[in-house]
Formats: structure tokens, sequence, C-alpha cells
């Protein structure tokens, strides 16, 4: 065996799964961001072989507030399966989530594969289809600020997101210019704007694309991208309905009951 088997870890961090721990804390500080993604990435390989299907990727941690309210200076990744994906009007049971919160984001449909190292924006633009109006559904499932590193095996908290309908990206505009007001419950929580997530949402899919190759993963065509979000984290409580409305790029809503 090698002095560090993904393998032999991710069957650890699997078995603690399987008992309802996400954060195993006899893991804590024993490994490296890098590590911590072949974690995760071995454990969607376990969960595509019991029959779910990759339906994308998700990137956090873009804007600078997000990386300030969660005290990180780098983007992270994470993997989405099909049964998190639902669309706009969307009713989750809030019991069965773990601390939720939303997140508000544009979501990338890819025409063709998107591989790296190299990927610029101008080749990460050219591979997009269209883009959907987007909310996110992370989970707290661990302390994510000071057991980053967990987190990241953990799959960035992912759980779900909730999709508005599709526009050609041709016909979507400046997308550092795309602006979202959040509602919840009727009330305006928060507002941001695209310029927000690393300069431009393309550049958020360009880093995927170029990070996911030091793992021997690509950005495949039809897979979904949901590239960083516009605003702050916003956590929800059971009864909240949230409106994320994106103006001309159309509106996305999700309750909780």
């Amino acid at each position: 065996m090698e002095p560090w088997d993904a393998s032999a870890v991710a069957e650890a961090f699997w078995r603690r799964l399987g008992e309802g721990v996400h954060f195993p804390q006899e893991w804590h500080g024993r490994l490296t961001i890098d590590q911590a993604y072949r974690v995760q990435l071995e454990l969607m390989r376990r969960k595509l072989a019991q029959g779910r299907a990759l339906a994308g990727w998700k990137v956090g941690l873009t804007s600078e507030v997000m990386q300030r309210q969660f005290g990180v200076d780098e983007p992270c990744f994470g993997n989405i399966l099909d049964d998190g994906v639902h669309y706009s009007g969307a009713e989750l049971p809030f019991d069965g989530l773990i601390g939720p919160a939303v997140e508000h984001e544009l979501c990338f449909e890819m025409a063709a594969d998107l591989a790296g190292p190299g990927v610029t924006d101008a080749t990460a633009r050219a591979a997009v289809a269209s883009v959907r109006p987007a909310i996110e559904v992370p989970e707290t499932r661990g302390d994510f600020t000071r057991q980053l590193a967990l987190a990241f095996a953990d799959n960035t908290q992912q759980k779900a997101i909730v999709l508005g309908e599709a526009r050609a990206l041709a016909d979507a505009g400046d997308l550092r210019e795309a602006a979202v007001s959040v509602s919840v419950n009727g009330a305006v929580a928060v507002e941001g704007r695209g310029e927000a997530v690393l300069g431009g949402p393309i550049r958020s899919l360009a880093w995927l694309a170029n990070r996911l190759a030091d793992f021997g993963q690509r950005v495949s065509a039809g897979q979904l991208v949901m590239a960083g979000s516009l605003t702050r984290q916003l956590r929800v409580a059971k009864g909240d309905r949230v409106e994320a409305d994106y103006g001309a790029l159309g509106k996305v809503t999700v309750a909780f009951l």
C-alpha cells in the first residue's frame, strides 16, 4: 500500500457515512486539501457504482464576500449527482436536510467537453450551451471554516440545486453584469452581481476545468456547472420560501416545508 492511499481513506469515510457521520473527527488535521478532494472523488465513484449518475459540478467560495464569510482565499469544487437536481417551484422537506442554506448562482449547461490544464475564459465560454438562474441548497454538516479539508472530502456542503429556465448563452448578455435580488418570505434579503464570482462566472468555469485536471477529471458535454454564489449564503428555516430574481435571466423559487 502507498504511504497515503485514497481508496483506503475513502473506505474509512464511507463506513462513517454509513453511521451518519459526515465529518469524522479521527481524520481532522490529517488531510491536505488535495487529499480531501481525492477522498471526495472516491466517495463519488462509490455512489455512482450504486446507480446514481453524475449530473455535473459546483464551484464554491468564488466571491470575496463568501471567502470572507468562511475564512478562505480560494475557490473549491464539489460534484452534483442526479438525485440532487430540482427545478423552480420545488418544495424540499426541511426535516430531511442538515442545517440547510441557500446560495444564488448561475448554472451552465455544457455543449462540449472542457478539459484542463490551460483552459481560458474564451475556451470555457465556447463550451457552454446555455445558462440558467439557480439556487444551490448546501447543508452545514460540520464546521466548514475550521475543518475545511473534511468539508471538501464531504463534497463541499453540496446537497441540492434548483434550476430556472435555460437561456442560450449567446442571448444572456455579459454575465459579469447579471444581477440577482433574493427574497425570503416576500422580503428582500440580499442582492448580488455576477462580477462577484471571480470577476465573472465564466472565470469560475475555467478555474473548475483546470482544477479538475489535477485529479484526472473533466467537465463533460451535457453536464451542469454551478458557477458560484453572487451573494452571501443565507440560512433558511422550516416554512421559508425563497425567490431569486435575476431580471432578464429569469426567476427561480424553492420552498422548505
